[in-house]
């Protein structure tokens, strides 16, 4: 087992750069305003894969012999190892067979087919396809390249803070707090070695998401676990249980680690576009959505934060979720179930309550002759801007539920309000544009 100033040194010896540049670290204006803070983020979407796990599958490969290259490789994977192995399979020539879950991008399915790689489609999760990679291997005589729990991956992991390091050096600075999303591991356990051997001052902190949090799970129980279950939303994080290697790399270099929501991931998004006009994938946004959270918990200000953007592989269908989730998380927009009288005038009587908001989404269908149930979405300016709005509608005597941390209300009921009516009424269909401006809907009404 290697030390932490072993893994150091693996850095500086990793082979990575014979096949790769360094990626930028970009400044990042919003993120400083919205923080208080000098927040940098690390481009590792600008790798010719889209993610920073080509470092460590080419330097594990690369330290390869010969016979082993000619046997062919195997590896397990949510996608961007995939990606990475299949590019450094091209580099040297080798065969590569890559196991993923059915449940894998398909922009990342396809990335990996373009790289001259074979690709298995086997179970729902990481682990299920990694085990079925193992037997693979056994069954053909194939290399396994691990995609987190190895110390070449993990020294080609590294070199991310290596170059963190280099950058700031150069407008003599140095990093407060760096955050790094956490799966297996790998990247954390890799930036972690060489932060504590090069700037040991910097606080490491690691950031899972709810639905996969394992190594947080792993520190709290002092061994690596395997978690029942893992959500798919952030798939390049979904571990069901982190390496034995990169647990104990982390339990000495990892400071903190901490957990966001799916909303949280998406208003990270949103502010690396903003940053970077770049659409990180769910995992990429991850050490954002965490950077985000440590700071107002922690109430820093005036600090050097760094970010890892860890992939961009994302596919487009997914952004309409994202987009929708994005304004919950910042709390500017509020899902409400109001019940008004099933007569004309009580949705303008409603609308006047609202003043300076506007209405986001609104659902409603007849159903009764005497309560009309209405969904909908309302933009508001802040935590303050929505307690003030709710008041006001509880002292004007409207019932209403607060729908916007309801997961089911939020991925489904808006999508269940229609059909026919439930009496018999003459009905017709009309569609009207409206000018996107405040009172539009009034003044219509």
């Amino acid at each position: 087992m290697l030390s932490v100033h072993e893994y150091a040194e693996a850095v500086d010896n990793s082979k990575v750069y014979e096949a790769i540049s360094p990626t930028q670290l970009t400044a990042c204006p919003n993120l400083d305003k919205k923080t208080g803070n000098t927040v940098f983020i690390k481009r590792e979407d600008q790798q010719p894969v889209f993610s920073f796990k080509i470092r460590g599958a080419f330097n594990k490969i690369a330290h390869l012999s010969k016979e082993e290259l000619e046997r062919g490789i195997v590896t397990s994977s949510a996608g961007n190892h995939a990606q990475g192995v299949g590019f450094s399979g091209q580099f040297f020539g080798c065969k590569t067979l890559i196991v993923m879950p059915v449940s894998t991008p398909t922009i990342k399915i396809n990335a990996v087919k373009a790289r001259g790689a074979e690709v298995v489609l086997h179970g729902d999760s990481y682990q299920e396809a990694y085990n079925h990679a193992r037997e693979i291997e056994k069954e053909r005589g194939l290399v396994f390249v691990h995609p987190f729990d190895d110390p070449l991956v993990i020294a080609g992991q590294g070199t991310v803070a290596k170059e963190i390091l280099a950058d700031l050096k150069t407008i003599n600075t140095a990093p407060d707090y760096v955050f790094v999303a956490i799966g297996g591991g790998g990247l954390a356990a890799g930036i972690g070695t060489y932060l504590k051997t090069h700037s040991p001052q910097t606080k490491l902190i690691g950031v899972q998401s709810e639905e996969s949090a394992s190594m947080l799970a792993a520190f709290e129980a002092g061994k690596t676990v395997a978690l029942d279950w893992v959500g798919s939303f952030a798939d390049g994080v979904a571990v069901k249980q982190v390496g034995e290697e990169t647990f104990r790399v982390c339990r000495e270099v990892v400071d903190e680690i901490i957990t966001v929501s799916t909303d949280q991931i998406c208003a990270a998004i949103k502010d690396c576009f903003e940053d970077t006009r770049v659409l990180m994938e769910p995992a990429g946004a991850l050490s954002t959505a965490g950077l985000k959270k440590y700071v107002k918990e922690n109430q820093l200000s005036g600090k050097n934060l760094i970010t890892v953007a860890c992939g961009a592989n994302v596919n487009f269908d997914r952004l309409r979720h994202v987009a929708e989730r994005t304004e919950y998380a910042e709390e500017q927009e509020i899902i409400l179930a109001v019940d008004l009288p099933e007569q004309p005038g009580s949705l303008k009587s409603f609308c006047t309550q609202l003043s300076e908001h506007s209405i986001t989404e609104f659902n409603y269908r007849y159903s009764d002759k005497s309560t009309a149930r209405v969904f909908l979405g309302i933009g508001t300016c802040s935590k303050q801007g929505k307690e003030k709005l709710l008041a006001t509608l509880e002292d004007s005597g409207f019932n209403f539920h607060d729908l916007s941390k309801n997961e089911l209300a939020k991925i489904h009921v808006r999508h269940m309000i229609g059909g026919h009516a439930p009496v018999e009424i003459d009905e017709f269909i009309y569609r009207f544009e409206f000018p996107e401006r405040a009172g539009a809907l009034g003044q219509f009404l």
